[in-house]
């Protein structure tokens, strides 16, 4: 019996196979692609976790009062995020999340750093199940393979397809604003907690028990609602999920989706109650006064570069501007200049290619459609159609980034399958070209010096980045430098307050003492009108009334700081000086009403209560000052200065027991500091 010849090749093709089945089997496993996430996502970011305090961080994960005691954690709900600005952001769960780090980490920096790779890497994870939820609904006429089984291929194609999109979002380094920088940790805590909530609803649906059912729609609610409280942007979350809601889910009545409908304007009407609780604040003359014309030029300029970014992210700094200078003189001014010119091209392509994307017909059309709105949807509300404090800022593209992402794998997906194999592994080359961007990205934030030169050398000489290197270059002591900066911030900006009163400093500080005194005496002058757009004006009166200290001036001192306190009431730093020198002067009964009155409205204030504990002290109240102090010491879970003063009280009053104990507290808070184990020792020694 002849046995016919097999072609050739056919084993070994079978084999290949047979072996790219089982790799796709594995690839499949979701655990595994969870870890790879996981391990992408930490490992590329990884420079950034030595990073110190850079910009907003200083107040925000230092010196901010509502993050150093669980106590504050309602209280955050009361305030805006930044106590000293005129800004309206209301994002108490941000402080919430840097209260815990508080807790942890006290002020170690590699802490903050950590948490916030970690609320990214979770919400990418939360993106990766969310997609593999919501992609079977954009993709059910896709065939992966008719020969294999329908279900489990299509299962198969929507985990591996979501997997590839949070990976390449998770890895892109336009969000390194976002994660390497601590206070940008609003944009991970909005995407988690509202991606989160989305996937809570998704739960819902699928419970059988009324229970479980109505636990998870609350928590969905909950979720959502924080989210919300994380960052103003979680919004884009609830419009993007109505629009998925509306246009693409099948599966419910109409009457069901206007229920959940409902349900969203619960939520936003919810946050809209919370955010009454802060004080109300006066608004900023920020607005541009930009026609029409001019706002539709920058809406398409902001997408022409969002587009760029998002395909080739290179010159990444923080002070990004589509905004064309009038002083463009230079050949580098000019050459700027036509780069802004053809961004608006730029923009207008990647206007096309979305409209273009979204009405080709196609299987992948559904997935097209949802990505290009998801895109469009979230970059709206910052296209520079309402006035920001910015035109374009990387870290935007957060949320935009995820529909941009969907919007090519739908693109990709309807390609010929020999382009859609060259594609593929174009997407794999991207994902290690974004991981090696990133992490090179991440070791921009390591220190100021670092981090405001490159911003230079990117080409984001923005006047806060000039002033904020001459503000370095000023602690650092090296004055000539820092003066060079502030006269260039000035010409950048010559009304602008702050470098004016930084470049006084820095001239007392090498001795124009004259000069000096002639550019405070001006900043402060100018502070009446500069206080109506710019915060923390109030500095200038301050360094004033230090300059009249050098000079052993008391009185003008004085004069200066009762004048500035009328212009800006409520602010610590003006009271607690004032209250210093007339307590030197007067005693502590004259200094006494200031700050009690200030420690009545602010009773979160640690530093307010542990100086009217010490005025009382020493006015001979000392059941006053022992409650003062009690307070400033839950006010604050790691300072040690008002244990210090309450077993120095006991101690006058021989309860040494008492102080014996509390100065335990304080070597516990502080177990490396050795001041406080001399402390401990006078105690021991006068117990004998």
């Amino acid at each position: 019996m002849n046995i016919p010849n097999e072609p050739a090749g056919a084993d070994s093709a079978g084999a290949n196979r047979s072996r790219f089945a089982s790799l796709a089997t594995l690839f499949s496993r979701t655990w595994l692609l969870a870890v790879v996430l996981i391990v992408a996502g930490i490992v590329v970011r990884t420079p950034a976790l030595q990073g110190e305090l850079i910009w907003d961080d200083t107040f925000l994960a230092r010196d901010n009062p509502f993050i150093k005691s669980p106590l504050l954690a309602f209280e955050a709900f009361r305030h805006h995020l930044l106590l000293e600005s005129l800004s309206m952001h209301y994002r108490p769960v941000q402080n919430l999340s840097y209260m815990v780090d508080y807790y942890f980490w006290n002020t170690n920096t590699y802490g903050y750093h950590l948490s916030n790779v970690l609320w990214h890497v979770g919400s990418g994870l939360l993106l990766f199940a969310l997609l593999r939820q919501i992609l079977p609904s954009l993709s059910r006429r896709y065939v992966v393979d008719p020969a294999s089984n329908g279900a489990s291929a299509q299962q198969t194609f929507c985990t591996l397809s979501a997997f590839a999109i949070a990976l390449l979002w998770m890895v892109h380094p336009v969000h390194s604003a976002a994660i390497d920088y601590i206070s940008g940790r609003a944009d991970s805590l909005a995407f988690f907690f509202a991606c989160g909530g989305w996937l809570l609803y998704l739960r819902s649906r699928k419970a059988s028990h009324p229970a479980s059912r109505f636990g998870c729609y609350t928590f969905a609610f909950l979720s959502t609602l924080l989210g919300l409280c994380s960052r103003e942007s979680a919004c884009m979350w609830l419009v993007v999920f109505v629009f998925h809601l509306f246009l693409f889910e099948r599966s419910l009545s109409h009457r069901a989706k206007l229920l959940v409908f409902a349900g969203c304007l619960l939520v936003i009407g919810s946050y809209a109650g919370l955010r009454q609780l802060p004080e109300k604040r006066p608004t900023q003359g920020s607005s541009h006064g930009w026609s029409a014309p001019v706002k539709g030029v920058l809406m398409l300029r902001a997408l022409g570069d969002y587009g760029r970014l998002m395909v080739f992210p290179s010159r990444l700094h923080m002070e990004r501007t589509v905004v064309n200078s009038d002083s463009a003189v230079s050949n580098k001014q000019w050459r700027q200049h036509v780069g802004s010119d053809y961004l608006t091209i730029l923009g207008l392509l990647v206007l096309a290619a979305l409209v273009a994307g979204a009405v080709q017909r196609g299987m992948a059309q559904p997935l097209r459609i949802f990505g290009a709105g998801w895109f469009l949807l979230a970059y709206l509300p910052t296209s520079n159609i309402v006035d920001l404090n910015a035109t374009v800022a990387e870290h935007w593209l957060y949320l935009p980034s995820v529909g941009a992402l969907l919007f090519l794998a739908g693109v990709l997906l309807d390609l010929p399958r020999v382009p859609r194999k060259l594609a593929t592994a174009l997407v794999c080359v991207a994902v290690l070209g974004f991981s090696a961007r990133s992490y090179v990205r991440s070791s921009d934030w390591v220190s100021n010096e670092v981090f405001y030169t490159r911003t230079l050398k990117a080409g984001g000489g923005s006047i806060r980045v000039v002033l904020n290197l001459g503000a370095l270059y000023a602690s650092k002591q090296e004055y000539p430098r820092a003066e060079a900066f502030f006269r260039k911030a000035l010409q950048l900006s010559p009304t602008y307050l702050m470098a004016r009163n930084n470049l006084a400093e820095v001239l007392y500080r090498q001795g124009k003492t004259a000069d000096a005194d002639r550019t405070f005496r001006e900043a402060s002058a100018e502070a009446a009108v500069a206080r109506k757009e710019f915060p923390r004006t109030w500095v200038a009166a301050l360094n004033v009334a230090k300059l009249r200290l050098d000079a052993d001036d008391t009185p003008g001192a004085l004069e200066v700081l009762a004048k500035a306190r009328q212009d800006y009431p409520g602010v610590w730093r003006l009271i607690s000086l004032e209250s210093e020198l007339l307590r030197r002067v007067h005693g502590p009964a004259v200094a006494m009403p200031a700050v009690q009155e200030f420690a009545q409205q602010n009773w979160w204030h640690m530093e307010a209560e542990l100086a009217l504990g010490k005025l009382h002290f020493e006015m001979g109240d000392l059941a006053k000052a022992e409650a003062a102090f009690r307070r400033a010491s839950r006010l604050d879970i790691h300072d040690v200065s008002s244990l210090n003063q309450s077993a120095l009280l006991s101690v006058t009053q021989q309860r040494f027991e008492e102080a014996y104990t509390t100065q335990r507290r304080a070597i516990a808070r502080q177990p490396d500091e050795p001041r406080q184990y001399l402390i401990l020792s006078d105690i021991l020694s006068n117990m004998g």
